[in-house]
């Protein structure tokens, strides 16, 4: 069993300055479409930098000391924007599941942040970074469970290109599965993606999770995808992400 560094909580208004990191960040947010009821399903609260320098650049800050606080923080700032720009549909926050020690702790800010902002809780969505190494898949199922007993939806990241893939929905199931872009990309030209996107699918399905194609690019993607069944699609082809604010889609 691995054991959990154990953090000092902290609140809403010390996330809303900055929870002593040291440095300043902010959001920008991309639209997650459904192509079916010609509607934004959710915006995905992206990590940027004050003048809008990438996610890079503020990723490559946390540490094993600040990762607690920077996870709290993005939760909050993702929610009070989301409230200042009045969303009216999901927000999706990604989170870093190694941050999280104790969930019933670690989500009281963000219940707070909700609270305090006024943004329905049955609006977020939590995604868990494939690509960040899970080192206790335990411990990941116990947070996934709890924040669906308080009535967030869950989602997974990156969808096949990460450290685990399927076992992930072998040892628990979110609400929803985002197939990593790298799978998308040409799939319109490449059989071997796309008899494994069928597969996920699939998967998927039997599972009853729904499945989000991001990083679409072009029309031949989306028409690929859209035979294969899937509904939500998020990428460039419909809107790039707008820094602090809501981007005017190219289609949809």
């Amino acid at each position: 069993m691995i054991q959990h560094q154990e953090y000092e909580p902290i609140g809403c208004a010390e996330c809303t300055k900055g929870a002593g990191l040291g440095f300043e960040f902010t959001m920008a947010f991309q639209p997650i479409i459904n192509t079916t009821s010609k509607e934004v399903f959710a915006q995905e609260a992206l990590v940027r930098g004050m003048n809008n320098e990438p996610a890079s650049d503020i990723l490559g800050r946390i540490n094993d000391e600040n990762r607690y606080r920077f996870d709290q923080a993005c939760r909050v700032k993702a929610v009070q924007l989301g409230s200042k720009l009045n969303i009216k549909s999901f927000v999706s926050i990604n989170f870093l599941p190694n941050a999280v020690y104790r969930p019933e702790l670690c989500i009281r800010t963000t219940l707070e942040a909700a609270e305090t902002f006024g943004f329905p809780i049955d609006r977020i969505i939590f995604e868990i970074t494939e690509g960040e190494q899970i080192k206790d898949h335990a411990h990941l199922r116990e947070i996934i469970q709890y924040y669906r007993q308080q009535g967030f939806l869950t989602a997974i990241d990156d969808f096949g290109a990460g450290y685990s893939g399927l076992n992930l929905l072998a040892d628990f199931q979110t609400d929803l599965v985002k197939l990593d872009m790298g799978l998308i990309r040409n799939i319109d030209q490449n059989k071997g993606r796309q008899a494994i996107v069928k597969g996920i699918i699939q998967v998927c399905n039997e599972l009853e999770i729904k499945v989000i194609a991001e990083g679409i690019e072009t029309y031949e993607e989306l028409i690929v995808l859209q035979s294969f069944g899937i509904e939500l699609f998020q990428g460039y082809y419909f809107a790039k992400p707008k820094f602090q604010g809501l981007a005017i889609l190219n289609h949809l």
